[in-house]
């Protein structure tokens, strides 16, 4: 069932309908329903894999929350053990956790990589029909959960019902954000009356989101997938041109997404962190990762690089590297050695192919390398600091860092290394400029009128963007008459009805981010 469908939009209708008139003890209960029939949608297979993730997790959660309480107990008790004694009750209590944790953390993350790398990866007959609807998203939501239990962060959820809420929460599913339990957990089972005020902005929220998939990404799907399907006659300008509109169509297609998501959940009540931070503003590469899929790099971060580099193998050849090649080598290797491991998973999440992974390590490699220039740059501010105040300047930045972005990102579109750095040398070799300047742009499946509303919606999500810092805009809005409210409101889902790109020659497709 497609965000953008018909059937979605009944389907929201029916939920909105009867979600607030139901007594507040049983709304949680409404949504597990309506996330089932959700996920029904996508196939009835599914329900195998995620039935499996949510038991096993929900089980091992109560044994190692079980654990957690016997310890707590014993230590309340026998307040006069020594120190080391009190040491050696709790490594021996981390051991009896750990036999609950590895195996749920094998199980679940087993599934995964032989269903997305293994059985649809090698071309299994059939096999593309057994890959769950969001297994990527709720497998590391319930793994982060799982561990944070196992650290204690957390107390195990004792119902299995809730548990299967916040595993199969149906606007988590298509593309995050990767929700903590903790936070999540504190909203989704707790329900709150019904707020014109939250609805409202929820419901603006969602036509914001509708805008930018609709008007923007899906228009320019058709003049993307052209370029890259055509590499041998679309190379040169057109390379150049499908990196721009794919790094246009990429964004509107997933914030959008994310606005939905967001939208929805406030018109429930419910509220979910964000996932992006105005991510084409960033100056350099590293904020860049800290601006985009913030959900997804601080479950990396959190239950990847942290652990890798703190692990005691790591610190004994850090030790080593101090002794044998100085303190500098030192202390740089647990965080390259997290850093290359955290973005070889990162491209892994994100597909099967090797492209993916040359990309991860890409973004890591020149990550790295800013890190190791950082002491350049800082002279060179200090020599020149006015520069960096300058808006031209800054303009540099962030057009550098969307350039090597979209570079890195023409792996995705290709997805094949070989011929994406082909492509990518043609938009220095290949010419066609002037082809492409004297209307072969209008061969790519979009017409002038096309480029038109694309060039007008980007301009007005800029303008919004740069609008939203100085505050919120809903805010600010919500402030006017509630005619000006209603006549805004009305602008958006008339643009939106008018200038979707559905209808003749139109398909409204899934969104980018389902694929992984």
């Amino acid at each position: 069932m497609l965000f953008t469908s018909l059937s979605f939009i009944l389907f929201l209708a029916l939920l909105f309908a009867v979600y607030y008139i139901v007594p507040y003890r049983f709304r949680w209960a409404l949504l597990l329903v309506f996330s089932g029939i959700f996920y029904a949608f996508a196939g009835v297979v599914g329900f195998i894999f995620i039935g499996i993730t949510i038991i096993t997790t929900y089980a091992a959660a109560r044994f190692i929350g079980s654990i957690h309480t016997a310890q707590s107990e014993y230590l309340k008790n026998n307040k006069d053990i020594s120190r080391q004694e009190k040491k050696a009750y709790k490594e021996h209590s981390k051991k009896k956790m750990r036999i609950f944790l590895v195996p749920c953390l094998i199980v679940n993350f087993g599934i995964l990589a032989l269903l997305k790398y293994i059985l649809v990866g090698r071309g299994f007959i059939g096999t593309d029909l057994l890959l769950p609807m969001g297994i990527s998203f709720y497998t590391f939501q319930t793994m982060g959960y799982i561990i944070d239990v196992y650290r204690g962060k957390v107390i195990a959820e004792k119902n299995i019902f809730k548990m299967a809420l916040f595993t199969s929460y149906f606007p988590l599913l298509v593309q995050g954000p990767i929700s903590d339990y903790k936070k999540l957990s504190e909203t989704l089972y707790t329900p709150v009356p019904f707020s014109g005020k939250n609805f409202l902005f929820g419901f603006e929220r969602v036509l914001w989101g509708y805008f930018k998939k609709l008007v923007i990404a899906d228009r320019l799907l058709a003049a993307v997938s052209t370029i890259i399907g055509l590499p041998s006659e679309f190379s040169g300008a057109y390379a150049l041109l499908g990196m721009i509109l794919y790094a246009i169509q990429l964004h509107a297609d997933f914030t959008g997404g994310i606005d939905i998501t967001i939208g929805i959940s406030q018109m429930l009540g419910i509220r979910l962190q964000e996932n992006f931070d105005r991510p084409y503003f960033s100056k350099n590469i590293t904020e860049y990762w800290r601006r985009w899929h913030i959900s997804l790099g601080e479950w990396f971060k959190e239950y990847l690089f942290y652990p890798v580099s703190v692990a005691k193998p790591m610190l004994k050849l850090s030790k080593f590297s101090r002794d044998h090649f100085g303190d500098a080598v030192g202390k740089r290797v647990p965080v390259y050695i997290s850093t290359i491991f955290v973005w070889f998973t990162t491209g892994v999440w994100h597909g099967r192919g090797l492209n993916f992974i040359v990309w991860g390590l890409g973004n890591c490699v020149i990550i790295l390398i800013s890190q190791e220039l950082s002491p350049l740059y800082k002279r060179f501010h200090n020599r020149f600091p006015s520069l960096k105040a300058t808006v031209p300047y800054k303009s540099f930045e962030i057009l550098r860092t969307i350039f090597i972005l979209s570079s890195l990102r023409m792996l995705d579109c290709y997805r094949d290394v070989p011929l994406t750095f082909r492509m990518f040398a043609s938009i220095f070799t290949g010419g066609k400029y002037l082809e492409m300047l004297k209307g072969g742009f209008l061969e790519l499946g979009i017409t002038a009128a096309d480029y038109v509303i694309v060039l007008i919606a980007v301009i007005i999500v800029f303008s919004t963007s740069m609008l939203q810092r100085k505050g919120s805009i809903r805010e600010r809005l919500f402030r006017r008459p509630a005619v000006v409210q209603c006549a805004v409101i009305a602008l958006l889902l008339i643009t939106i009805i008018i200038f979707g790109a559905y209808g003749v020659g139109y398909d409204s497709s899934q969104f980018i981010y389902n694929q992984f």
